[in-house]
């Protein structure tokens, strides 16, 4: 005997897959996020604390003080782990301020590329991955839009059959 039973999903299973690639990808950015925010840090440190631990180079576009590019970077950089740390909560605030973030971070590296080339290229690296990261996950529109189809197929009584020995 077969029998329709509204309430059964059969698109159950794609969903909450393409929840966990979305999780999954979330976790990436913010492990990312909190590791390239500890080497900002440790970079602005270095620069803060000694000058000379750095190249300096002549009649560079954008020649800052090598004290004041250490205080950009560690304040980057602690934002950064910050926001990396938020992102574990799946808040749309804590992508955005990510997305901000990495990007800021990733302006400041090229901006340092004269001073520690192998580190600033690495630095660019993860945050492209970063804002990459963020930006793939459906946003709130798609997912709201893909659950509201689903509760209509739902609604109309579209389940599999049932059957019953």
């Amino acid at each position: 005997m077969a029998s329709h039973v509204g309430g059964v999903q059969p698109q159950a299973a794609p969903s909450a897959h393409h929840r966990a690639a979305e999780s999954g990808w979330i976790v990436f950015a913010a492990v990312m996020m909190i590791f390239a925010g500890l080497l900002a840090l440790s970079q602005g440190i270095s620069a803060i604390r000694n000058d000379q631990v750095f190249v300096v180079t002549r009649h560079y576009a954008f020649a800052f003080d090598l004290t004041g590019w250490g205080w950009v970077h560690a304040i980057v950089g602690a934002l950064a782990v910050v926001a990396g740390a938020a992102l574990f909560t799946g808040a749309m605030w804590a992508r955005v301020v990510g997305v901000v973030l990495a990007g800021l971070s990733l302006i400041a590296n090229f901006l340092w590329l004269p001073y520690y080339p192998v580190w600033a290229v690495a630095l660019l690296i993860l945050d492209a991955l970063v804002i990459w990261a963020l930006c793939t996950g459906p946003g709130m529109a798609e997912r709201a839009q893909r659950e509201a189809s689903m509760g209509q197929q739902g609604q109309q009584g579209q389940g599999p059959p049932v059957t019953s020995r």
